[in-house]
Parts: C-alpha cells; sequence; structure tokens
C-alpha cells in the first residue's frame, strides 16, 4: 500500500529547490523521486546543496518523473514553457513557485492553477490540482493587510517599506548579487513597479470586495542573506486594541501566522514557515510590521504547506521548524 506522495523538483539547482530538499527530506508523509536539473545531470545532489551530503545519494537527471507532484523551481516565465513541452500525466499536482500563473493567465493547457495563499484561500487549495505559490513580498505584505481588507477597512494609500535578503535575487550571479556589493550597503530596486504588486492587489481587491486604494511599494535590497522585514502604515479609524483585537481574530486558525503584541525582529522568523505580524496605532496611522523567512514562508515552506492541503494532510506536516535567533 502507498503511503508517501511522490514529489519531483524541477529547476533542482536553485535556491528554493534546495529549501524543497531539506523540508522533504524530513517530511514524514512525502518521498522525493526526481530532482531535475539539464545542467547537473547525474552529479549527486550534495554537489550543489553542499549541506545534504551524508543526507542523500540521489542524483540531479534530466528526465521527468511520473509522480505525485511536481514543484516548479524554475526562472520567472519558465515555468508555462516548460508544461508546454513536458506532458505530464493529469494525476499529477503543480505546484509552481514561479510568477507565470499568480495573475494572468491562471491556465496553461487544461491546468487551472489557484493562488496558493493558505491564510486567504485555504479551501480552494484543498481541492485544487495545480497552485500559483504567492511571491516571497506579496505574501509578508499580502498577510499585513489581509485583516484590513475582509473588513473593508483600506481607504487611503497604503505605504510599504520591505528589505529583503540577497537569497531572493535567486542563485545566479549579479552586480547587485555579489557579497561586495551587498555587505554594508542597501539600495532600492523597482520602486512603486514590483512584479508582486500585480498579486498584492488582485488578493486584496477579492478580499475588500470593491475598489481599493493605491498600495505603494518600495522595496530594499538588504545586506543579510535571507528574509524579509516589512514596514506598512495607512490611515484607520480603528484604535490600537480594535485593530491588534481584528488581527488576532483573523488570524486564530491560521496555524503560521501570529501577532506579537512586541515589537518583532527578523531573526524571529527565519528558518521557519512562520510570519510573525505587530501591529499598533500612531495618531491617525496604523503602522503593520511583518516578518517571513523569504525562502521558506516566502516560497519552499508555503509550497510544501500548499502541497499537504492538497493531499488532505495537516498543512503543518513537516513544517515545524526551528527559528536561528543567534
Amino acid at each position: 500500500m502507498k503511503t508517501k506522495i511522490s514529489i519531483g523538483i524541477v529547476g533542482g539547482a536553485g535556491y528554493t529547490a534546495g529549501e524543497l530538499l531539506r523540508i522533504l527530506h524530513h517530511h514524514p508523509q512525502a518521498e522525493v523521486a526526481s530532482v531535475h536539473s539539464t545542467t547537473n545531470a547525474g552529479k549527486p545532489l550534495y554537489a550543489v546543496h553542499g549541506d545534504l551530503l551524508g543526507e542523500t545519494e540521489l542524483r540531479f537527471t534530466d528526465k521527468v518523473a511520473d509522480v505525485d507532484a511536481i514543484f516548479l523551481c524554475l526562472g520567472h516565465g519558465l515555468s508555462a514553457e516548460f508544461l508546454q513541452k513536458n506532458r505530464m500525466a493529469p494525476r499529477t499536482k503543480v505546484i509552481d513557485l514561479g510568477n507565470d500563473f499568480r495573475v494572468s493567465p491562471t491556465t496553461c493547457g487544461e491546468r487551472a492553477f489557484t493562488y496558493g495563499l493558505p491564510e486567504m484561500f485555504r479551501e480552494q487549495i484543498r481541492t485544487a490540482g495545480n497552485v500559483a505559490n504567492p511571491g516571497c513580498f506579496a505574501t509578508a505584505i499580502q498577510l499585513a493587510l489581509l485583516p484590513l481588507a475582509k473588513r473593508g477597512l483600506l481607504h487611503g494609500e497604503v505605504h510599504v517599506h520591505a528589505i529583503t535578503g540577497s537569497t531572493g535575487a535567486g542563485r545566479s550571479l549579479s552586480d547587485t548579487g555579489h557579497f561586495s556589493n551587498r555587505s554594508s550597503n542597501l539600495s532600492i530596486y523597482k520602486p512603486f513597479t514590483h512584479q508582486h504588486l500585480g498579486e498584492i492587489r488582485k488578493t486584496l481587491q477579492l478580499a475588500q470586495g470593491g475598489s481599493l486604494p493605491e498600495v505603494s511599494f518600495i522595496p530594499v535590497r538588504g545586506c543579510f542573506a535571507r528574509g524579509i522585514f516589512a514596514s506598512l502604515y495607512t490611515t484607520c479609524e480603528l484604535s490600537g486594541e480594535e485593530a491588534n483585537g481584528l488581527y488576532a481574530e483573523f488570524f486564530d486558525e491560521h496555524p503560521f501566522t501570529f501577532v506579537s503584541s512586541m515589537e518583532i525582529s527578523l531573526k524571529e522568523v527565519v528558518n521557519t514557515n512562520k510570519c510573525f505580524l505587530h501591529v499598533q496605532k500612531v495618531g491617525g496611522k496604523l503602522l503593520i510590521t511583518s516578518a517571513i523567512d523569504n525562502l521558506i514562508k516566502g516560497a519552499s515552506g508555503q509550497a510544501v504547506q500548499n502541497m499537504n492541503l492538497m493531499f488532505g494532510l495537516d498543512e503543518q506536516t513537516g513544517l515545524r521548524l526551528k527559528p536561528i535567533v543567534f
């Protein structure tokens, strides 16, 4: 009798694939059967992901396996191309970690994709055949604003300043990803035009059930490896006590998102699938801070959370991870 979900990973050499391998290696109901990488075919996984030495003898392959679930960890824009070139059994569930199906189009051939933010779409994900995993910035920002949107309380412009670690740029070399550039340095990029804004606006507008104010987003490159720390503010008529009560009630049934009465910091969530939120009223403005690990809750951990839901498992399975505080 089959007891484990067979897993394939495509784009197996990247950071998100590495995180998936680490999480799934200890997942009691999953078994990684195939890790696809055309440039590394034949090499052991630990030749690229050095921390897997002694953990597995599995090797990269350039063949697409027949499995229960496939995670696409490809560069943005490449998932649709891969699915068009590689036909898989209809029973195979696809979880795409790229941005191909988050906004439009949300289909590829006969495959329709459900947006995979569990705190908003848990029941739809449970019955989904395919999931578009949210972006990392999008996850941190949407979780910070969903309670307000669901109550129709987003009226004034939302200002967002969010800083991300260097792993958010992927494994490929770039001038702004080099250690000598990132170290002791900060810089903004794609101000007001970041690609995650589309999915953020789509989800919040659906939650609000009507018009949405402008979301002005300034992304920042940080001088650290992993994590996202976002600060958001907007005008709000709620008192601080009312806002905290709203947030606590909204996330009460969501096992990975926590509202803290104390100010939060990034290290408290790094290496976990958690999102920490802190809410405070300052004058007429509501300030929300949001912290996640961009590679786990912002990518691979959330993808496994979605897989758990799709296969009828407790969504926390394999994701009770310890933060690295010091």
